[in-house]
């Protein structure tokens, strides 16, 4: 973007890297940030909240389109790179990186409550981050090039943004196996399982805009008729779903259980001896153990728990995980020096024991002094 002073000097700025139009009456709100992924950036989240403000204060925005640019994700998640490096550089634990969190908990929040619908195109990759502000949606569009997950506990995190709550809608061994393992879900497989409303062909999407002008708010009872007119074919055909394939194998080994938590898992895994129980199991142990017992616990606890509460409790245990758990050593391992061998502590599922469990569970807050307490319930 080129900027002309005052003086008349022309200055090469920095795009911001969400756009906002208006097309309709409908707000058209782009991750533009390709080079990345789309991977959120403190400063992306802020312009998202500021455009989710305009829309509410704006009567004449009857709804909201989320998308992402390029032509391989919409949203991967968020910059752990950044956040690898502040949680690096803070050894006085005054937690610069917090913030990051308790605003992107606070946008995640705005967009599960909107007042008008939010459709989220959910083209490409859809990880993390992604994940967080996509399953808010009232409308989220899958197409054949989704490729979704929430792989949080391979770096030290758990599958956080809300997952403790929108996971819900799967059955507990999925949801394990979903936020345990970090598998990536096809969109016809998002669409089965219901964290996709519709499944659509990926060349559908790109004359929306087009649909979207010729649209006349007054010829339906409401707005989200009109949407589903533009962004769902009528022509459209199920797809093959590979979940499918796998579910016997998943119920057999992932069905909850009061006790052994993700241990159990992994013994009952290693007692088979497919090929994919042994592909299976090699995945969860190259993840951090603790976060994948927390995990298992969290998943449990967030399927009895109303959505801000399920807010709180993450964000303490991403407190946890940051301030003196796996996520720096994660990162490093995996995504900094890329060694691919990330020296977990401890190193085994057989050592994490159930006080540092719920160390983890526990708030780092009381419930009045929580950065999300004024959520509500």
């Amino acid at each position: 973007m080129i900027e002309v002073t005052r003086n008349g000097a022309m200055v090469l700025q920095d795009a911001p890297e969400v756009a906002f139009e208006i097309v309709n009456r409908v707000a058209i709100v782009t991750l533009d940030r390709p080079h990345a992924l789309n991977a959120l950036s403190h400063d992306m989240i802020a312009l998202l909240a500021d455009a989710f403000a305009q829309c509410d204060e704006d009567p004449s925005i009857v709804a909201v389109v989320l998308r992402g640019s390029g032509d391989k994700a919409f949203c991967a998640g968020g910059d752990v790179r950044k956040l690898y490096h502040a949680a690096r550089n803070d050894p006085h634990h005054e937690t610069p990186w917090l913030k990051f969190f308790v605003d992107e908990y606070r946008l995640d929040h705005t967009v599960h409550c909107f007042a008008k619908p939010v459709v989220a195109l959910m083209d490409g990759i859809v990880m993390g981050g992604g994940m967080g502000l996509a399953q808010g949606a009232a409308l989220r569009v899958a197409t054949e090039r989704t490729r979704m997950a929430m792989p949080e506990t391979r770096i030290g995190l758990l599958p956080d943004v809300g997952a403790t709550h929108f996971l819900r809608v799967l059955p507990r061994d999925l949801a394990l196996y979903v936020g345990l393992t970090g598998a990536r879900l096809t969109g016809a497989d998002a669409k089965r399982v219901g964290l996709a409303d519709e499944c659509v062909p990926s060349s559908w999407l790109r004359g929306f805009i087009e649909r979207l002008e010729k649209v006349r708010w007054d010829d339906a009872p409401d707005a989200m008729t009109q949407l589903k007119r533009v962004f769902v074919p009528s022509a459209n055909l199920e797809r093959h779903a590979p979940l499918d394939e796998i579910r016997a194998h998943i119920r057999r080994h992932f069905a909850a259980s009061a006790a052994g938590g993700a241990e159990r898992i992994m013994s009952s895994l290693a007692a088979e001896g497919s090929d994919w129980a042994r592909a299976t199991l090699a995945t969860l142990e190259s993840h951090s153990p603790t976060m994948l017992e927390v995990t298992y616990h969290a998943l449990m606890r967030g399927r009895q728990m109303p959505l801000a509460d399920c807010f709180r409790m993450e964000l303490g245990i991403v407190y946890r995980a940051i301030d003196d758990g796996d996520f720096v050593e994660g990162v490093r391992g995996l995504i900094v020096d890329k060694d691919l061998r990330p020296r977990f502590a401890p190193g085994s599922l057989a050592e994490v024991r159930a006080e540092r469990v719920q160390h983890f569970l526990s708030s780092p807050w009381r419930r009045e002094m929580h950065p999300l307490a004024d959520l509500g319930a």
